[in-house]
């Protein structure tokens, strides 16, 4: 039997707490509400996925080296606040070949100034971001055309 390509989906710091944390900006879902959405939306298109979540930026970082060591055919990475702060999360992104694409519940942009700038977007193949838990769906939609 065939193995399925493999999608990794890095959730960074706070992102366990989904559901009870700012519930007005991140929503009500829990991580592993979203997770049980997107394992059966990746069996619908033919792809595993690997969820995995860290409070620390290092383990984000061996993650996206493992995934491309792997050979994934993608990753998608909520950095959560590195996202604005982590330039070594940024040079992770740049270091593989493997597409990455950056999700956000929230709409940085619309949110405090330190937000605004998105270091790990600027490395990333797409960001989707201010449609709440759908966005996960959307990235995972588009990670698995690719």
């Amino acid at each position: 039997m065939a193995t399925l390509p493999t999608i990794f989906v890095l959730n960074g710091p706070n992102l366990n707490r989904l559901g009870r944390r700012e519930p007005e900006i991140y929503g009500t879902q829990t991580l592993d509400g979203i997770a049980a959405v997107m394992s059966r939306r990746a069996e619908e298109l033919g792809v595993a996925v690997d969820i995995r979540q860290s409070n620390h930026e290092g383990h984000l970082i061996d993650w996206l080296h493992e995934a491309e060591d792997s050979g994934a055919k993608a990753v998608i990475i909520n950095p959560g606040g590195y996202g604005h702060t982590s330039v070594s999360l940024h040079d992770a992104v740049k270091a593989i070949a493997t597409p990455v694409i950056e999700v956000h519940l929230s709409d940085p942009e619309t949110r405090e100034d330190f937000r605004h700038t998105d270091l790990v977007a600027l490395a990333a193949l797409r960001v989707i971001k201010g449609q709440g838990a759908e966005g996960y769906l959307t990235a995972l939609d588009a990670a698995a055309c690719l």
